[in-house]
Order: structure tokens, then C-alpha cells, then sequence
């Protein structure tokens, strides 16, 4: 379907984003994207949160709904905390309880949309609604379950368990590359039930049964081979929504108070490219110790900084600093404690990286204006993003211990000095300009696929497109990787490490497939098995978790892996 028939037959849309605001805007982007092209959106989330938005577009603003369901009140959570950023870290289960107790508005709200004789035609539902998936299926509404992930790491959750033990088992199997820390600490995180009655995992595959597409935060041009991929494993059609970065003008939701002016005006007075964006996020912040860590890292580097501080988990962000930081650094470096605009501190000319805690929307925002990153992954996804980005050459990995996931001023220092110091950090930033290209692109971000998908499944089951997704040319191969064996793609077989060590990555820089991983002959763990292109002498896999079957128990031995490498570089040539 082209673009004149999708806009010839409107759609009711409606989009029910996590309560965080790091899934609220981008959805707010999408929302204005479809009715960018004639489609009427329904925007469901909480009062506060709907206030805290940027206004829709005045163009747009007739066709974008917002929809205001009160939070209820739980026993135990802040007043007013709507959104995961005011909540405290040990409240977050008592979040998604009160997140819970929206069924009942949500399901009168679409039963009246449903009443006026044409039900909505989608409803789009973040990956921890299982129950709006639900509510959507028992009225006939299609629900699609959206990830605001890149593709890749969505590969990691596996395909849909079918029981309990295996929900565990997924996520424990997606976290061998990562550090002892991360895999405990992202079991404990999203395999573990917590007072709402269920875990993120076990939301997550009741959200996925229930839904007849996938759609995610990423391009097929950024992930040629990763949306596939993901089709294959979760049985349904994986579709690209786009990176949706914000507008490049800076926040549409920026103010003129004179903190905002004052920022900027600090900028305005340093030289181009010379100052290190500094921001962690503001759902896991930083033990009172390591915050030091980082002051002292900061000061180390010697570059200039602007570090948004949030409050860390054992103390007030005023007085946690180390004695006497603000007066040695005053003349380079500024702290602001509070909410900054942060799209137009990235866009401004004077910031030359970003220090960040890699969540998907932080690294989407520093790629759309070029930036090398330095990254600090503390929770989540942020792991798996991090050393995508590191296997991508665009930043470095501040040095992490291995069992408690510290790190030191001089880890923070000698990664702050590598990426904007140093000779070798050119490289980091040519990258980085590189997919800028992608990432900033309009072509990449229009979110037509997702809009056809949508459009085309409203009268047929949704396919996936059968086009072939040239990658973009960055990750072109150059002459000298064609041997006269390039027209073929081989697998080689390794053992799998067990920990990520920063400066062991052997990937293929630009490797297409956004989960690919490699490392030395270490420790023995599953055969896993991966692809990349001709003449690589690394040993190279496929983590079981993204293995195509239905159930990726199998494990091979290493007469069994070559026998199944061979069979499998027989088919793809045959199928070239």
C-alpha cells in the first residue's frame, strides 16, 4: 500500500506508551507520524504525564487524542508518581501495581471507543501490557507490541517460552557476553516475580502471544539482518517504527526560565566540540560512592564537562560531591541539578561527547547529532546497547569490576581522555558521524513500514515486506574483504566467554547484525553459532537464545556444529 491509499482510508490508532518518559516521547513522535499522514491517534496515559509532554504539533493537533486515565493510588508509592522517573528504584513494583489498576479505565475507555459502530482499527501497546493486549483481543481490536529497543537486543529475550523455567533460562542464556554483575543483576530484574504477581519477562510473552506484530524502535538500515530474524523467532511480523529521534531544532518542550538560558549561555562560551555531555539517566542512579568515582573521573580527564546530577541512591545530590569539586572545576566544568533540555544540549555546537548510561533513546539522541560516546550502562538494556555501540567503534566502555559492577576515577578518566583527547579517539567520532547519516536520515525515520504494516493488516493478516534492505553504505564491504570466497558468507564455532571484557571485542567493525559478539577461546559454555562476512579469522556464533527453533534447547558438540555449519553455508549458497 503507498502512501495516497493509506492516507485515502483513515485509521483509529491508539498508543498506550510504558508510564516513562523515555517511552512516552518517542511515542508521541510516532503518534504525530501517523497523523502525519491522515491516520487519528489515541494517546492513553496518566494526567501528569500527559502534561510533562510537549505539545502535539498545531497541524497535527486535530488528530492526536489524548487520553487521561488516573493513576490509582497504591500504598507505599510517592504521591503523584506517574512516571518511573518519580519513582525510587525499590518502589518500581509498586509502580507497576498501581500501572495495573488502569485495566479497569482502559477497558471502559475502548469499550466506548468500540460503541460509536466502528471500533479502533490498533492498538499499540508497550511491551509490559499484557493486559491492554488482552482487553484489545477480547473486543477484536489487533494489537501490535511495541519494543523501543533496537531489534538485535530484543533477539536476546529469545523466543516465547513455554514455561516458567525456560522464562528464566532466556534471559540467563542472552547474558553470557555480558559482565557477572549485568547477568544477575538483569535476571534478578526481569525474571523475578515481584508484588504486581508476575515478572517484565513473563509480561513480556503474554504482551507477544497477544499481539499479531512486533514493531521497534529501530531501522533496517542500521539492522539489515536483524528484523528477519526476529520475524522468524517470534512467529509474527517484526516491523521497523524508525529510530524516531526528536525534532533537530532542540526540545519542543524547552523553556526560557533562566536555568535553561543560563546552560546554554555556559555552552555559547566554550570552544566547538570541547565539552563532555554527562547524563545517567534517572531510573537507577548511582551509589553515593560511585558518584565520587565519577566527580573524581571528570576531574582527572581534564576536559571540559556539563554533568546532569541526579540524586544517587544513598544520599542528596548537593552534598554527596567530593569536597571542594565545584571549586577546582568551576572554570571547565558545570553540575546542573534538575531536568535539562537535553536534545538541545546534544545539539548544540559546543558538546563534543556523551558520557551516557546508554539507554536506547540516549544513544539514538547522542548518534543523531554525531557524538562519540562514552558509556556507563547501569541497568536494563543498557548493557547489550553499550557493547553494540563499542562493537559499532563509535565510544568506549568505562572499565567495569566484574562481580560488583564498580569502576574507578582512572577507568572514568582514561575512557573520558580516549574518546576526546587522545589521537586514536578520531576514529570514535568518524563513526559516529557515520551513523549520524542513518540516524538522522528522514528516509530511515519516516515510519512507513510500520504505517503500511498497520494499514495493510487492518484488512489482512500482517506479512513482512519482501523487499531486500540494502545496508547502508557504511557497513558496505570494502575490496580487499572479497576474496575469492566473498560471495559466500561463513560460520565459524567458538566457546563462549562467560564475561565481557572491555578491549577483548574482535567483532567485525560495522558487522550488520546489531547481536553480533566475539571473543577468545575462554571458558565452556552452549555452542553458539554467528554470522559475519568472508575472511574473518575469528571464531564466531549465534547465541542459542536466538536460535530459529521453536525451542532452543539444542545444544552440539563440535563435530555436530561443523556438520551443521556446512549444511547451512550449502543452503545459502544454493538460495544465492
Amino acid at each position: 500500500m503507498d502512501a495516497s491509499e493509506s492516507e485515502s482510508s483513515p485509521l483509529h490508532v491508539v498508543i498506550f506508551p510504558w508510564l516513562a518518559m523515555g517511552h512516552l516521547l518517542p511515542c508521541l513522535e510516532l503518534a504525530e507520524r501517523l497523523a502525519a499522514r491522515g491516520h487519528r491517534v489515541s494517546f492513553v496515559s496518566t494526567p501528569r504525564n500527559l502534561a510533562r509532554l510537549p505539545p502535539v504539533r498545531p497541524a497535527l493537533a486535530s488528530l492526536v487524542h489524548l487520553v487521561a486515565l488516573p493513576l490509582p493510588r497504591v500504598a507505599g508509592l510517592p504521591d503523584g508518581a506517574e512516571s518511573t522517573s518519580d519513582v525510587p528504584p525499590d518502589k518500581f513494583h509498586l509502580h507497576r501495581v498501581a500501572f495495573d489498576g488502569l485495566a479497569a479505565p482502559f477497558t471502559a475507555f475502548l469499550d466506548a471507543a468500540c460503541a460509536g459502530g466502528r471500533r479502533p482499527d490498533w492498538v499499540v501497546a508497550d511491551f509490559v501490557h499484557h493486559w491492554v493486549a488482552a482487553v484489545a483481543q477480547a473486543r477484536k481490536v489487533p494489537c501490535a507490541m511495541l519494543l523501543p529497543c533496537a531489534a538485535g537486543v530484543a533477539a536476546l529475550s529469545g523466543p516465547p517460552p513455554e514455561s516458567r523455567a525456560e522464562e528464566h533460562q532466556a534471559v540467563s542464556r542472552s547474558m553470557d557476553a555480558a559482565p557477572r554483575f549485568e547477568a544477575e543483576l538483569t535476571t534478578e530484574e526481569f525474571a523475578a516475580e515481584d508484588a504486581s504477581g508476575l515478572s517484565i519477562m513473563g509480561r513480556f510473552f503474554m504482551t507477544l502471544k497477544r499481539s499479531k506484530l512486533v514493531a521497534l524502535r529501530s531501522s533496517p538500515e542500521l539492522e539489515p539482518d536483524a528484523f528477519p530474524l526476529l520475524t522468524r523467532l517470534y512467529g509474527k511480523p517484526a516491523v521497523p517504527l524508525g529510530l524516531l529521534p526528536p525534532p533537530p531544532n532542540g526540545d519542543r518542550s524547552a523553556s526560557e526560565n533562566s536555568e535553561d538560558v543560563a546552560i546554554i549561555q555556559w555552552l555559547d562560551a566554550r570552544p566547538a566540540k570541547s565539552v563532555v555531555y554527562v547524563a545517567l539517566g534517572s531510573e537507577a542512579p548511582l551509589r553515593a560512592e560511585l558518584l565520587r568515582e565519577l566527580a573524581h573521573g571528570l576531574e582527572l580527564s581534564g576536559t571540559r564537562f556539563l554533568w546532569v546530577l541526579r540524586n544517587p541512591v544513598n544520599g542528596d545530590a548537593d552534598t554527596i560531591l567530593p569536597d571542594g569539586f565545584m571549586e577546582r572545576t568551576a572554570e571547565r566544568g558545570l553540575v546542573a541539578v534538575r531536568w535539562v533540555p537535553q536534545v538541545s544540549i546534544l545539539a548544540h555546537g559546543a558538546v563534543g561527547a556523551f558520557l551516557t548510561h546508554c539507554g536506547w533513546g540516549s544513544v539514538v539522541e547522542g548518534l543523531q547529532f554525531g557524538h562519540p560516546l562514552i558509556m556507563l550502562p547501569l541497568a536494563g538494556d543498557q548493557g547489550p546497547n553499550a557493547r553494540l555501540m563499542e562493537e559499532r567503534k563509535v565510544g568506549v566502555l568505562v572499565p567495569r569490576d566484574e562481580k560488583d559492577g564498580s569502576f574507578t576515577r582512572d577507568g572514568v578518566a582514561g575512557a573520558v581522555r580516549a574518546v576526546v583527547v587522545e589521537e586514536g579517539g578520531r576514529v570514535f567520532a568518524d563513526n559516529a558521524k557515520r551513523l549520524q547519516g542513518i540516524v538522522a536520515s528522514v528516509e530511515c525515520n519516516e515510519s512507513r513500514q510500520v504505517v503500511d504494516a498497520i494499514s495493510t493488516s487492518s484488512k489482512r493478516t500482517p506479512t513482512t515486506s519482501r523487499r531486500r534492505v540494502q545496508p547502508h553504505p557504511h557497513w558496505r564491504k570494502s575490496s580487499q574483504d572479497k576474496s575469492k570466497a566473498a560471495k559466500l558468507w561463513e560460520f565459524k564455532i567458538y566457546r563462549c566467554h562467560t564475561h565481557h571484557t572491555t578491549g577483548q571485542q574482535n567483532g567485525m567493525p560495522g558487522a550488520p547484525s546489531s547481536f553480533l559478539q566475539s571473543a577468545p577461546l575462554q571458558d565452556t559454555c552452549s555452542p553458539r553459532f554467528q554470522l559475519l562476512g568472508a575472511r574473518e579469522p575469528l571464531a564466531l556464533t549465534l547465541h542459542p537464545s536466538i536460535w530459529w527453533s521453536p525451542r532452543p534447547t539444542l545444544s552440539l558438540g563440535c563435530k555436530s556444529a561443523w556438520v551443521a555449519i556446512l549444511v547451512l553455508v550449502v543452503v545459502m549458497h544454493v538460495r544465492g
